[in-house]
């Protein structure tokens, strides 16, 4: 990782011809926002004297005590490579303060630092490694979105019939030029769909990646006339996309999960994580599958994991430990979708793993059958749950988890659950198009 100081910064700016500055942030839904300001105004920038409207930011602030400033995070300085080659434009992640110079605790940013904070007063460090999945759909002729793509390939399958893989070549070529190892790019199991994963990082780094991911490939997808989505269900009948967050801890420099003489080589505190996170992932669904569509993809049927159990290779249990040990011993959450906030959604991981191993919880016997199979007594006497159908039931399961809950803080707490129970409002009183062409007709 690369480390810039403001003399640094000034320096690329003027050898680099750059322009313009983004200072990025995100509000609590993980919406990417930004302030653009010229070069002129370097000076301000490096002394954190930005000041934004919090109250126009959704779950920010109110009227009266809307100024709040940006101080931006000198080490995710980047060049946009797809913005001109002169008059560049560069960004920088920011964290959200108060006029008093205290943090802002709507901020998400924070959030996750706290969670990192108590992690690290524990004696340990936090990496996270996701994987990104999107689609790729045509424009119509005014280039809005539509859900039609041209591709009719599958799993891993190659060009021709993979139509997007000059533009994952192209979204990998920019993403390294602005930092990022990618590990490896590939067409997933539905037509239109697309994975890009990159190395693995400490967690905020990992979410500021994220969101510069999702940034960079709705916009290089645009510039080829196409429409990249997030949307984990954007089309029925095929599976959804999803973030299989990956997750290990270190201490002293090493991977704690690991134990040589452990069952499956791993430690006691990988354990006692997995149970942890088993025992919260209701309570965080509402963080980690945010929106009303993530429920349509968290069904059997289509790979997405939908019932709580964990497994050493079973790609049907909610947590995976893939086959790597040693420094690269991880633990696996497949239900997480890519339209999640990446620094609330990874928080509320990391605070339910440490719950676990602060408790000293086991987790529940491991599954290596195909949970999907089973019938519903199947699951009930191995002791399956599952996660909450709706995304109604995962709010309520939110606010009955008290560990979640204090993670996210009173205030975004708040605005977050005011704000999803106004959107599934919006959706139970909606008339949809199948319930058009089932009952208009018949009834």
């Amino acid at each position: 990782m690369k480390t810039y100081t403001k003399e640094d910064i000034i320096r690329i700016v003027s050898e680099e011809d750059v322009e313009f500055i983004r200072l990025q942030f995100t509000d609590i839904f993980g919406q990417l926002k930004n302030v653009a300001v010229t070069r002129s105004q370097m000076e301000k920038v490096l002394n954190n004297e930005i000041m934004i409207d919090g109250s126009s930011i959704e779950g920010f602030t109110r009227i009266h005590e809307s100024d709040q400033y940006l101080r931006p995070d000198l080490n995710t300085f980047a060049i946009l490579p797809w913005q001109p080659s002169t008059r560049k434009t560069a960004r920088l992640i920011c964290d959200v303060y108060n006029p008093d110079g205290t943090p802002f605790v709507g901020d998400p940013r924070y959030v996750l630092k706290k969670a990192l904070a108590r992690a690290e007063a524990m004696g340990y460090a936090f990496n996270v490694g996701p994987e990104m999945e999107f689609f790729l759909f045509e424009t119509d002729e005014k280039g809005l979105p539509t859900s039609r793509t041209t591709d009719a390939a599958g799993y891993f399958d190659m060009a021709p019939i993979d139509h997007g893989g000059h533009v994952r070549r192209e979204i990998c070529l920019m993403l390294e030029e602005m930092g990022f190892e990618i590990e490896a790019s590939h067409h997933e199991v539905a037509e239109g769909q697309h994975e890009i994963d990159f190395r693995y990082a400490d967690a905020l780094k990992a979410a500021d990646n994220i969101v510069t991911f999702r940034m960079a490939v709705k916009t290089i997808a645009q510039m080829r006339g196409l429409h990249a989505t997030f949307m984990p269900k954007p089309v029925f009948g095929i599976n959804g996309s999803g973030m299989h967050t990956n997750m290990s801890l270190f201490k002293d420099g090493k991977n704690i999960f690991f134990d040589p003489n452990g069952e499956k080589q791993l430690s006691k505190e990988a354990y006692s994580f997995i149970a942890g996170v088993l025992a919260h992932v209701r309570g965080m669904a509402a963080i980690t599958n945010p929106l009303v569509n993530s429920y349509k993809r968290l069904v059997p049927g289509y790979e997405a994991p939908c019932y709580l159990a964990w497994s050493a290779s079973n790609r049907s249990a909610l947590i995976r430990i893939p086959a790597a040990r040693g420094q690269s011993t991880r633990v696996e959450l497949r239900c997480p979708d890519p339209a999640c906030n990446p620094y609330l959604a990874i928080a509320a991981c990391l605070t339910a793993g440490l719950d676990g191993i602060e408790k000293g919880m086991t987790p529940p016997m491991e599954i290596t059958e195909n949970i999907f199979a089973m019938s519903e007594d199947e699951r009930k006497r191995h002791g399956i749950d599952s996660l909450p159908g709706n995304l109604k039931e995962a709010i309520e399961c939110l606010e009955n988890d008290p560990i979640i809950v204090d993670t996210l803080g009173a205030h975004i707490y708040q605005s977050y659950v005011s704000g999803k129970k106004r959107e599934w409002d919006e959706y139970r009183t909606r008339v949809t198009d199948w319930e058009l062409k089932k009952y208009m007709v018949v009834y």
